[in-house]
């Protein structure tokens, strides 16, 4: 291992981004720099096509543009109307209603379709301006969905959980999916609570109670939408299928609910929805494929012992270490996208918290939940971008109502890293 080039992989990355390179350019470059000063007798160029090549090989990760697909499909199908309704019908007669509204909302979004961007935009577009007319502070309103967002991310289906399997080596996809549900409701929950007060404080006004009859009929109508989640999990655990078959599946299932059963989209409409998702997934394929890239190098050069070796040097407690992964991790989250970044340093920390006996599946959900945080925090978090513009306002603005909302973040990161029954409970009742 040569320090030049460590110093020459972490020196032209950071400085790649400060010009504002995008991030999938950024890795490719500063691990074919690296190469190219570390290894003389290989060609770099050849060497980086090559280890994107066979780590997009992958059939797990076909999983992925069919997720996509199915996001879209139900950000625009009307979903995420169905499952506001549905939300409101339960929790809107609460202090600060409204905000329970959007968080709930989020979090079913998010487990129906797996996308943090799509329930920021779906799921924000209809209550931040509703939240606006009912006396709601807008940056409040933004704050509570940008941050309730993330919890699609961690409540399956979630594409970075399968991006997790792909950098661990093969953790169980199915496993993940489990150990998602219990954490993303206890983030879920931390944000209402945080959102609660903060209504409560402020004099928010309170909603209606709903009659039975419309609290039915809501139900009756997110029935077919929530029905994804035994489709798809369901599918899983009883063996029907693998997550990469029963994404294909979710898409099929999406398709007839919002072309035939919700009637929201036409069939003029797929081919715009087909042009997107394939965007998209070009962007996490191209991130995917250098992240592997920069992976390879890295343990080339032995970077994932040098830092496990510098971590046990500082303390051989687990309780430190897990402290100082997570605060990396955050760190890291301020500047880097969450694909790339469980891709390299999956493989780095992943040794190091199994020699304190940490399960790879809990780990797998420390790490989406501990990346969630930086899609929120500025400069380049994609869900706060997403989120400011979609209510029209500054990011300063945003800023202050989010710390409390961080916190809230962060207590349920805590919770998750110290306390293994949550991420585990499920998986092992399900005997994986």
């Amino acid at each position: 291992m040569g320090i030049i080039e460590i110093v020459v992989l972490v020196a032209s990355f950071v400085i790649l981004i400060a010009i504002g390179v995008p991030i999938a350019y950024s890795i490719g470059i500063s691990s074919i720099l690296t190469m190219l000063v570390s290894i003389l007798t290989v060609p770099a160029l050849t060497t980086m096509a090559e280890r994107m090549a066979s780590g997009l090989d992958s059939f797990t990760l076909l999983a992925i543009p069919f997720f996509i697909l199915t996001g879209q499909l139900m950000n625009r199908g009307g979903v995420a109307t169905k499952l506001i309704d549905f939300a409101k019908s339960w929790v809107e007669v609460l202090p600060g209603g409204l905000a329970y509204v959007n968080i709930i909302a989020a979090m079913l979004f998010g487990a129906v379709s797996g996308s943090a961007a799509a329930a920021a935009s779906g799921i924000g577009g209809f209550m931040i301006p509703r939240m606006k007319e009912e006396g709601y502070d807008k940056p409040f309103s933004a704050a509570v969905n940008i941050t309730s967002a993330t919890t699609g991310l961690v409540i399956p289906p979630s594409n970075i959980l399968i991006v997790y399997s792909l950098a661990s080596g093969g953790v169980s996809v199915g496993a993940l999916f489990l150990a998602g549900y219990v954490p993303g409701i206890v983030a879920g929950l931390a944000l209402m609570i945080v959102a609660g007060y903060i209504a409560f404080r402020n004099n928010y006004p309170v909603g209606e109670r709903a009659p039975l009859k419309t609290i039915f009929f809501r139900f009756l109508d997110a029935i077919p939408s929530l029905f994804m989640i035994v489709i798809v999990i369901g599918g899983i655990i009883a063996g029907f299928f693998t997550a990469t078959e029963a994404s294909a599946i979710a898409v099929i299932y999406t398709l007839l609910l919002s072309l035939v059963f919700y009637r929201e989209i036409g069939v003029s409409d797929l081919p715009q929805i087909l042009i997107d998702s394939v965007l998209n997934t070009a962007i996490v394929m191209l991130l995917i494929g250098t992240s592997m890239g920069m992976g390879w190098i890295m343990s080339y050069e032995q970077i994932p012992q040098t830092v496990s070796a510098a971590l046990l040097s500082i303390s051989h407690n687990k309780i430190i270490v897990l402290l100082l992964i997570n605060l990396i991790l955050l760190f890291v989250g301020m500047f880097m996208d969450m694909t790339p970044a469980v891709l390299i340093f999956t493989p780095i920390f992943l040794p190091i918290v199994t020699q304190f006996g940490i399960d790879p599946i809990q780990f797998g959900i420390i790490i989406v939940l501990n990346l969630c945080i930086g899609l929120c925090t500025p400069p380049v978090g994609s869900v706060l971008f997403i989120g400011v513009s979609v209510a029209d306002i500054s990011i300063e603005e945003v800023v202050k109502p989010l710390i409390p909302l961080y916190v809230a973040m962060i207590v349920a990161l805590l919770l998750v890293t110290y306390i293994p029954a949550l991420s585990l409970w499920l998986p092992h009742l399900f005997g994986f």
